[in-house]
């Protein structure tokens, strides 16, 4: 998509079942935004995650299936939604069956089963900032290598398969070593392993250099959220950028295949993307993100985001829906009216929480605003 505004995808309707504190909720948004209003504990994150759960993955808390079913129900959940596009009206569902709680959840597009989330991301793609990422780049690199997984997950549904792969690969071939496996066992999984490792390196890589590319396009020194440099280190992604995958591939094998003895010291696989790091850098200070303030952190953190959401429309041709949780308490008012701006003129549906109903004033008259209260009930306000 180049040049014309994108398509634009809305959650007009959230229905949840059993899920989280809410027994039963019926919620009509329309295509606004949305900012949910309530004191701490009411259960305003809870309906955000129930939206990011009609995305590939585990939602924004990245918390297991059976921590969704509502305490005293019958262990099963449900989250469904309409959701608005220029090509009409999808419904989109995901849940649990009473009795299945060790199964996977089931999903749904127009009533007919698909077989998993990635099928909603034709009728909506979502991005998401909540407190959790406050830290992400003083954290591990573990921290970062799942917000980048986050960021290629809503421009490539397919890499969640992959990920999942590379991390069952990984397992197998720890224990089995740990276990003295026989070679052709190992020999098999090592090259299933390479062919992941090297489609996980790859998508991740692509992701980084189209967000870096874009955020190069459109720095805006008067921005109040600063330009990022961002870069993929790993060994994989070094060699992903002079070499043929199918080489690196090879290479990678064969190093697994003579690292047996060290790896089977240490424990675990020692060289891989699941050791990659995503470097992130205050461009204009030319600073180490780590090292910026508490303040710069996160508007740093913030820009990435809507340079994401950018992304994900200039390659999808249809806005994403961003779900932002807290976010107003930690942006002062021309930082906070700055990230509406831009988020208006992306054309994304944008579900917001907080504490302060006088934080979403900014949204202005398009915005619909809710009081959650007792993780149960939502009545309109005025917005």
């Amino acid at each position: 998509m180049t040049g014309s505004h994108p398509r634009r995808a809305a959650v007009t309707r959230l229905r949840l079942a059993n899920f989280r504190s809410y027994a039963a909720l019926d919620l009509v948004a329309g295509e606004g935004s949305v900012a949910l209003v309530g004191p701490n504990g009411a259960g305003k994150t809870n309906l955000l995650e129930a939206i990011s759960l009609l995305a590939p993955g585990r939602g924004l808390r990245r918390a297991p299936h059976g921590e969704f079913a509502r305490v005293g129900g019958d262990g099963s959940w449900a989250v469904a939604a309409e959701v608005a596009g220029d090509d009409g009206t999808a419904r989109l569902g995901t849940g649990t069956e009473p009795g299945q709680e060790g199964a996977g959840r089931r999903c749904r597009v127009d009533g007919a089963p698909v077989p998993g989330a990635g099928a909603f991301a034709a009728h909506l793609r979502l991005v998401w900032l909540t407190p959790d990422l406050d830290g992400l780049f003083r954290g591990s690199a573990g921290d970062r290598r799942r917000f980048l997984d986050r960021l290629t997950l809503a421009v490539d549904p397919e890499h969640a398969g992959r990920a999942s792969g590379l991390e069952k690969a990984l397992r197998s071939r720890n224990r089995l070593l740990e276990e003295g496996g026989e070679p052709r066992w190992i020999d098999a999984v090592e090259r299933e392993l390479a062919e992941l490792a090297v489609a996980v390196a790859a998508a991740r890589l692509d992701v980084a250099r189209r967000l870096a590319g874009l955020i190069a396009e459109s720095a805006d020194p008067a921005s109040p959220f600063p330009s990022a440099d961002i870069a993929l280190e790993g060994t994989l992604e070094a060699e992903l950028a002079h070499l043929p995958a199918t080489e690196v591939e090879d290479a990678y094998r064969a190093r697994l295949g003579r690292g047996r003895p060290r790896d089977r010291a240490a424990g675990r696989t020692l060289e891989g993307p699941h050791l990659s790091d995503l470097v992130v850098r205050h461009a204009a200070k030319d600073m180490p993100a780590e090292k910026c303030s508490t303040g710069e952190q996160k508007a740093l953190l913030v820009g990435l985001v809507l340079a994401h959401a950018r992304l994900v429309a200039r390659l999808d041709g249809r806005a994403p829906v961003a779900l932002l949780d807290e976010i107003s308490a930690h942006l002062d008012p021309e930082r906070r009216a700055a990230l509406y701006a831009a988020l208006d003129a992306l054309g994304a549906q944008v579900w917001l929480t907080g504490a302060d109903p006088a934080a979403f004033a900014e949204l202005g008259p398009r915005a619909t605003v809710f009081s959650v209260a007792d993780g149960a009930v939502l009545r309109a306000k005025a917005g």
